[in-house]
């Protein structure tokens, strides 16, 4: 099971990956949310006067950085764990900073976040098996 848990994150990425990509993307093109059917009242509060900065984030952290991280675990990739321990924490705190901004508005606000526990808690796995091997051969 230990070998397969590089692409068992690569898959978790791709999902974050291919749900963030099209809305950014919207959010990106439409910041006023019609793209995404959602009103720029939701932001009343936040510094943000409409969704471009939201989407930007969006679509390149949670979309195009997961899909190369996702990449990287599909080669099993030296960095692998290291980049999905990151991208895990920043989709933990990109749904608690939404939450808090705007509130619970979707069951995909739960979904994603419980999604980032389980890119936490894979990539520890990788970095966990690569610890108790050494960098080095001892030559004594």
């Amino acid at each position: 099971m230990k070998n397969k848990i590089p692409a068992i994150l690569g898959i978790t990425e791709l999902i974050v990956a291919l749900g963030a990509l099209p809305a950014g993307w919207l959010l990106m093109t439409h910041p006023d949310g019609s793209g995404m059917h959602m009103s720029v009242d939701l932001l009343q509060g936040s510094p943000f006067p409409d969704y471009l900065i939201p989407g930007v984030f969006l679509f390149t952290v949670n979309g195009l950085f997961q899909l190369a991280a996702s990449v990287l675990g599909f080669l099993r990739h030296r960095w692998a764990g290291y980049a999905g321990l990151a991208l895990g924490i920043v989709l933990v705190s990109w749904i608690c900073i939404q939450v808090t901004i705007i509130g619970l508005t979707s069951l995909l606000q739960p979904m994603f976040f419980i999604v980032g526990v389980l890119e936490i808690i894979l990539a520890s796995l990788i970095m966990k098996s690569k610890v108790d091997k050494p960098f080095h051969k001892d030559h004594s």
